[in-house]
């Protein structure tokens, strides 16, 4: 096995990582692109833990914006994350990797109800686990259950997977002059109200001495050299 950097990774994308060209639905292809990215990271011995949204299928804002109220707007969203964790687990199946889908809301005939011994249990075994559901609770994003069940699985980094290579002040895309963090405090990211993660989940990050890595999903083996101990990215962090 590989010298690696960690061990045992929480990685937690958006759902759109799963949508065609216009951004919703799911895409089989985009489906089996997520699959060989984790593929390549489990090859290397690495114990993969995933929470992934569902943005995708329903976005929540949406419904609140006509009168829906916030929590049944929430639980829709977090059957939306379950779909799109079976989505995951079929493909992950398809290249040899054997899966579990928990869910913190409870459908025994297609996902386990979410265990936290039993999910380590599996992680040792070998399996890669997907966490659908979200926390179980509405007015909780996707990201504030990554942290959540990274903490829980004792993973050694949560990995925020998104489109760009790492945290700006601003969006580098319209701003030529947006500075590049290649590592940032808890504080500074909550200060200056960067946007690519939820406050939340940062916080209970923070408190926890959670590593948090901010880096673009599709670069070629962005996630495999992290775990072998490259400096991709953005590393959020307690810095004395």
């Amino acid at each position: 096995m590989a010298n690696i950097a960690y061990k045992r990774i929480l990685l937690k994308m958006g759902g759109e990582a799963l949508s065609g060209p216009d951004g919703f639905g799911i895409d089989p292809t985009k489906a089996e692109e997520v699959a060989q990215n984790v593929k390549a990271v489990y090859d290397l011995g690495v114990e993969v833990a995933l929470v992934i949204g569902g943005g995708n299928l329903w976005r929540g804002s949406a419904g609140i914006e006509r009168g829906m109220e916030q929590a049944t707007a929430d639980h829709m969203g977090m059957i939306a994350t379950i779909m799109n964790a079976l989505a995951l687990q079929d493909a992950l199946e398809r290249t040899g990797i054997p899966t579990r889908v928990q869910t913190s809301i409870e459908m025994r005939s297609v996902a386990e109800p979410y265990i936290r011994l039993r999910a380590l249990r599996h992680l040792e075994k070998g399996r890669v686990v997907i966490f659908g559901g979200g926390t179980g609770n509405p007015y909780f994003t996707t990201d504030t259950a990554g942290a959540l069940r990274a903490m829980e699985i004792g993973a050694n980094v949560l990995i925020k997977a998104t489109k760009v290579d790492a945290i700006y002040d601003k969006d580098p895309q319209r701003n030529p002059d947006a500075h590049r963090f290649e590592k940032i405090s808890y504080i500074d990211f909550l200060n200056l109200r960067l946007r690519v993660m939820d406050s939340t989940a940062v916080s209970l990050c923070m408190e926890n001495n959670m590593p948090i890595v901010v880096l673009n999903f599709w670069q070629t083996d962005s996630i495999k050299k992290l775990v072998l101990g490259e400096t991709v990215g953005t590393m959020v962090c307690n810095i004395d």
